[in-house]
């Protein structure tokens, strides 16, 4: 365990290990703090490090917790693809083996599949849920196929240039100004993952929906949605707020991963709603 520092403000010890589970090898890293943990579930083909500018701007006494999928990031590939209910299984007994029971959990676009249906199999173990820029999976309104086409690659991920030369189109928002931040935030990635981890990522999202569901997910749920999203439109959100019981929608007029390239504003609303999910951010 060591302490990172930017500029002079310390942030709390990074735990990075990896563990053995469900058949798995996977890449985990713990932010030490208090209170209840908040755990990340992050985007295809992204690996844990992507999600650094969040964490740093959510209060450093809360725990944080991320890890990479099979295939994506550190983690070895899978040696058969998976499907989300394996993956929620996979995470609870990773998170058994870390030694936390009951957890928050935030999932930002694919990962907004992985944290509804660890909610739904763990009623009991999720106490909040925070869905950013994500769907009900392969029922859903979907975006523009020349923006879905972009995807169908990790290239992005691998190619800094590529990555900045398609940033805004694919992304939206502030990105569309401003492709190389996306290019940077790529590169502190510091495992790439395997083309077949991508493709049983794809899989995965293929098969999976999570539209009958939805009314039988308690949990308090906050869902975080831009209105210039070109891969999840923003009627989605609607939906979701519609058929989960206990939701509230914060709209913001930024893109797909405003919640990367644009953290100081959207962490706030996050560490608020699990503070207090009464109170309507």
């Amino acid at each position: 365990m060591h302490c990172r520092c930017r500029g002079a403000v310390p942030v709390s010890d990074y735990d990075e290990r990896y563990l053995a589970v469900a058949g798995q090898r996977i890449r985990v890293s713990v932010r030490r703090g208090t209170g209840i943990p908040l755990v990340l579930c992050n985007g295809i083909g992204a690996s844990l490090e992507v999600l650094e500018p969040l964490v740093a701007a959510v209060d450093p006494e809360t725990t944080v917790i991320r890890f990479d999928v099979p295939g994506t990031g550190g983690s070895p590939t899978s040696v058969l693809p998976y499907g989300f209910p394996y993956l929620a299984w996979m995470l609870g007994r990773a998170l058994s083996q870390l030694g936390y029971g009951v957890v928050d959990v935030l999932g930002l676009s694919w990962g907004g599949a992985l944290a509804q249906q660890f909610a739904f199999q763990n009623p009991r173990r999720c106490r909040r849920l925070v869905l950013v820029a994500t769907g009900t999976g392969a029922v859903m309104v979907p975006g523009h196929p020349r923006v879905l086409g972009k995807m169908l690659t990790p290239r992005r991920f691998r190619d800094p240039n590529y990555a900045a030369s398609i940033a805004g189109e694919l992304y939206g928002g502030k990105v569309r100004e401003h492709g190389d931040d996306v290019a940077r935030i790529f590169l502190a990635q510091l495992h790439a993952g395997s083309k077949v981890g991508y493709i049983h990522q794809l899989l995965a999202g293929s098969v999976w929906t999570s539209l009958p569901a939805l009314p039988m997910i308690r949990q308090q749920t906050l869902i975080v949605a831009g209105t210039d999203d070109p891969i999840i439109p923003v009627v989605n959100a609607r939906i979701m707020n519609r058929l989960l019981p206990h939701s509230r929608l914060h709209l913001h007029s930024g893109g797909h991963i405003d919640l990367v390239t644009n953290a100081p504003e959207l962490a706030p609303v996050i560490v608020s709603f699990l503070r207090n999910p009464g109170v309507s951010p």
